[in-house]
């Protein structure tokens, strides 16, 4: 979790690192902590699963002027809880995958409640612990092609 100075500064710091794990994770791996969960809780959808596009966004050389780089296929939805209507649960996630939207919404709207504490272990801490397997596997793959080039001086004759 965010440490205090990070919520001071934003509120939604927490939410906003939940829902960017939930949005990265693998379908497959998601499912399979959400399958998890002791009871999920019984919701009605506030906007249905839908699938779109958004235009994606870079900078040149990665601080410099913006510019589009294409499209991208996500699927949004939001969900709020039976039991406390109150509580919302959105998902945006990349590509057409409605299953996985739904179920990082019902993440993120559990999240929001006392059973906060559960679903971060159960399901936040095991997606960010992959994902930073995936990071270190594409780096140390990476690292292997590196190469170091050097100058050499020629003795001058």
């Amino acid at each position: 979790m965010s440490s205090n100075s990070d919520l001071e500064k934003n509120p939604n710091a927490d939410r906003a690192e939940w829902m960017g794990v939930l949005a990265r994770a693998h379908a497959q791996s998601l499912a399979k902590c959400f399958d998890t969960i002791s009871d999920p809780p019984d919701f009605r959808w506030l906007r249905q699963p839908e699938v779109g596009a958004v235009m994606t966004r870079g900078r040149a050389g990665g601080t410099g002027q913006m510019f589009s780089v294409g499209e991208m296929s996500v699927t949004r939805c939001a969900i709020t809880m039976e039991s406390l209507p109150d509580v919302v649960g959105h998902a945006y996630v990349q590509g057409r995958d409605i299953e996985k939207a739904k179920a990082a919404a019902i993440c993120d709207a559990l999240l929001q409640t006392s059973r906060r504490d559960e679903i971060w272990a159960k399901v936040i801490e095991p997606l960010r612990s992959e994902e930073k397997e995936r990071h270190l596997k594409s780096r140390r793959k990476a690292g292997a092609t590196k190469v170091d080039f050097f100058t050499m001086v020629r003795a001058e004759s």
